[in-house]
């Protein structure tokens, strides 16, 4: 089994930054992408930004520019520095990680338990 473990969220003023951390343990051979999701009340969850085991990245439009995401792949953890936030980004963000963890199936979609960020104008 394989556990994800979001930190790092919190309060902050528009146009303040936060950094979360996903830190991914338990059994697995390896992790190919990961990525972070947000889901805002009465929306839908929605992609923010993933990456690659290569490095390789992809953002929504409405955070290019503002947000990175990265990972230690020594570490299985994935972050997303976000600056300049808005009020628009107030939101629980969950990551998820894409991870071979068995030699008989493959790669299974694991999901952390989600992170309240809050964006106060």
């Amino acid at each position: 089994q394989v556990q994800l473990v979001e930190s790092g969220g919190g309060l902050v003023q528009a146009g303040g930054s936060l950094r979360l951390s996903c830190a991914a343990s338990g059994s697995f051979f390896s992790i190919n992408a990961m990525g972070w999701h947000r889901q805002a009340p009465g929306k839908q969850r929605e992609l923010v930004a993933a990456i690659t085991s290569g490095g390789s990245t992809n953002y929504a439009d409405s955070v290019k520019g503002r947000f990175t995401i990265s990972r230690d792949n020594a570490k299985n953890t994935v972050y997303l520095q976000m600056n300049s936030l808005k009020p628009e980004d107030t939101a629980v963000y969950y990551c998820n990680a894409d991870v071979h963890d068995s030699l008989y199936r493959l790669p299974t979609d694991y999901w952390g338990q989600g992170t309240q960020v809050t964006v106060s104008s």
